[in-house]
């Protein structure tokens, strides 16, 4: 387990091996067939002492940050971005924890990657970035924009002819959540709904994100 001073550096948006994160955290955060192998074959934080740790040996403020950095870079988010979506979070009426998670969940880039137009939700990023997104109809570029009940994703028609997004529908061919409703052979997905907690899978305790962020 990183030590105090190692942990806030992993604040920013990181760029770096999947697999060792995922090692540090001690689960898939990109989803990638790499960090699976890894996990398996090291399942043990990374460096020369990363056998001795003992992950449950570890402080409460370690912890907390450990679920924190989990959401995050589960969902790409940097250090900034998160804060303000726990602060929206916060605000909001309901449970902080479950209204931030649903927040990340309702991005464009996440609904992307859930209706397995994307292998990853970097993936799904970068289609975004690049234009070849449409919701209801109008092209939105922004990865984080936040979709909302009825809305209806669509992948444009260079994408739809892209190997790669093919590919991902075709073989990867991944269980949509109960939320989304998927259709026109996996180039669009509607939100029928605002997800309850139970139907997010992520294995994150966002109560202890909030215990952090309450300090």
């Amino acid at each position: 387990m990183p030590s105090t001073k190692e942990a806030e550096g992993l604040m920013s948006r990181y760029t770096g091996p999947k697999a060792r994160i995922s090692r540090r955290l001690g689960t898939n955060i990109f989803g990638t067939k790499a960090e699976t192998v890894a996990l398996d074959k090291r399942p043990f934080p990374p460096g020369e002492h990363g056998r001795s740790r003992r992950r449950g040996n570890q402080s409460e403020f370690l912890i907390q940050l450990q679920e924190k950095q989990k959401a995050r870079f589960t969902y790409g988010l940097n250090e900034r971005q998160f804060r303000n979506l726990y602060e929206e979070a916060n605000r909001k009426d309901g449970v902080t924890g479950e209204n931030l998670l649903q927040f990340l969940e309702l991005r464009l880039d996440n609904l992307v990657y859930r209706a397995g137009m994307a292998a990853t939700r970097p993936q799904a990023r970068q289609l975004g970035n690049h234009g070849h997104i449409d919701v209801n109809g109008k092209r939105v570029n922004i990865p984080s924009y936040r979709v909302r009940k009825g809305d209806v994703v669509t992948l444009r028609a260079k994408a739809r002819n892209m190997v790669v997004v093919q590919w991902n529908i075709d073989v990867l061919d991944r269980q949509p959540p109960t939320w989304i409703g998927v259709s026109d052979g996996g180039h669009e997905v509607e939100v029928k709904e605002i997800p309850a907690r139970e139907q997010i899978d992520i294995p994150v305790r966002e109560q202890l994100i909030v215990e952090l962020y309450s300090k």
